[in-house]
């Protein structure tokens, strides 16, 4: 039967509903209110808490988790959410095991941290459940703030400015809002559609009005901003995609990995989605496990994901990396592609053998062949469509401390700025420091 499990190609239903719904159900399924304060008891409540340190947004972790322990949940999730508007999001797809768990007391004593990540869900889906929102609005300042792009940076940005009193106009290219949380993340890490009931309970602070498929240098110029609103925020994303560069890249059957994610995660019904059998993904970052594992998940018989560099210097975590394994992914490093074989479609990928030396890597001469149908390219994201006006550090754009451009009257932050580590939380982190700067400065 052609689109039977086994079937070559790229083929949907390779897995019926139920298989499918069991795949891509919670990763880490909801503490109840007996274990969430079973978790809260291990915590030491250190009075110089590491795990505060290690977190990009500064939550106060032993004063939430005191919360937690006392019953007090919905208090918890205000401590938490003070520092961290999308802290549900984060508490779901946060990178704790190398962040706040990494240093936590009982990691370095016992090998087991406390479940921070997991209480941080609780409390936080504890209070949105209820269907409040915990801040309200001060006075109006009169002041008006575009905020281009609707991912962490961008409404983290847009909350905090509005919360102060001014009205912000969030644009953004897609039809919908969330950014990465939305598009670009594994739908088992933030399954129920939450990423959207996140940013409807946000919108509920008030003073937002939300505009979409307005793209920065097509529908919308950075000059016509400024003339219009008091500050400019940009959080713009990586929208450009690195290439493979070598031959057969445009076979079908390669594609970027974050276009099959945010495919993924839009589907109605991921039966109907196509995966091949034979999947090899390219990269070593967070985006190439989480390509590899749902291809598994959706029934690809061999995926392996093929590293450049060695395991230790892997982007995704060795957690990340565990869990690709236990999906059944294979992961080869010290390889790298020189070109896709097929006639028209990929049926094949050489990879040749790395070596690294002085931190640069080199082909060995080395190669071998793996079946590949389809070959997902995780090779990185770059900026595309920034003004010119704009200094660039790196290839991104150039921001300093508080996330001030080159430009007056325009700060950025998230994934398209200079700065720290691209991920949700210190994108969070970067838009509430920044919408702090343009309250200072609008208000003198």
């Amino acid at each position: 039967m052609a689109t039977s499990h086994q079937a070559s190609g790229i083929q949907a239903a390779r897995l019926d509903a139920a298989g499918i719904a069991e795949n891509f159900s919670d990763l880490h399924p909801p503490y109840d209110a007996h274990e969430a304060a079973v978790a809260a008891d291990r915590c030491y409540f250190c009075y110089d808490a590491p795990c505060m340190t290690a977190c990009p947004t500064s939550i106060d972790i032993p004063q939430f988790i005191r919360e937690i322990q006392a019953g007090h949940p919905e208090s918890a999730a205000r401590t938490i959410l003070e520092q961290n508007i999308l802290g549900g999001m984060c508490a779901r797809v946060c990178p704790t095991e190398t962040l706040c768990e990494e240093v936590c007391v009982r990691e370095t004593a016992e090998g087991k941290p406390v479940e921070i990540g997991r209480l941080q869900r609780y409390a936080t889906d504890t209070l949105m459940a209820k269907g409040v929102h915990p801040f309200t609005r001060a006075a109006a300042t009169g002041k008006k703030v575009a905020v281009v792009g609707a991912g962490p940076a961008g409404l983290s940005a847009a909350h905090r400015l509005a919360m102060l009193g001014h009205d912000v106009v969030v644009y953004d290219a897609r039809s919908k809002p969330g950014g990465l949380n939305e598009f670009g993340i594994a739908a088992y890490k933030t399954t129920n559609g939450f990423a959207q009931r996140e940013v409807d309970w946000l919108l509920q602070i008030g003073g937002i009005t939300m505009d979409y498929g307005q793209k920065l240098g097509e529908d919308l110029s950075l000059d016509a901003l400024k003339e219009a609103y008091d500050a400019v925020f940009l959080s713009i994303g990586l929208a450009g995609v690195n290439a493979l560069r070598t031959p057969g890249e445009d076979m079908d059957g390669v594609r970027d990995a974050v276009d099959f994610i945010a495919e993924l995660r839009q589907a109605d019904d991921l039966t109907t989605l196509p995966v091949g059998r034979n999947v090899v993904v390219i990269g070593g970052g967070m985006t190439a496990v989480d390509a590899a594992v749902q291809s598994k998940l959706l029934g690809a018989e061999n995926v392996t994901i093929a590293y450049r560099r060695s395991r230790e210097e892997m982007g995704a975590s060795r957690f990340e990396q565990d869990l690709a394994a236990s999906k059944g992914v294979k992961l080869m490093f010290n390889v790298m592609p020189v070109a896709v074989h097929g006639s028209g479609a990929a049926a094949e990928i050489e990879l040749e053998y790395t070596q690294v030396a002085d931190g640069k890597v080199s082909g060995t001469g080395e190669t071998l062949r793996l079946a590949a149908d389809q070959v997902f390219k995780a090779i990185g994201q770059t900026l595309e469509g920034q003004p010119e006006a704009l200094a660039l550090e790196g290839r991104k754009i150039k921001v300093d401390a508080s996330g001030r451009t080159s430009v007056a009257g325009v700060w950025a932050g998230g994934d398209c700025a200079s700065g720290g580590e691209d991920l949700t939380v210190t994108a969070v982190a970067e838009g509430r420091d920044a919408a702090m700067d343009i309250h200072s400065s609008l208000m003198g």
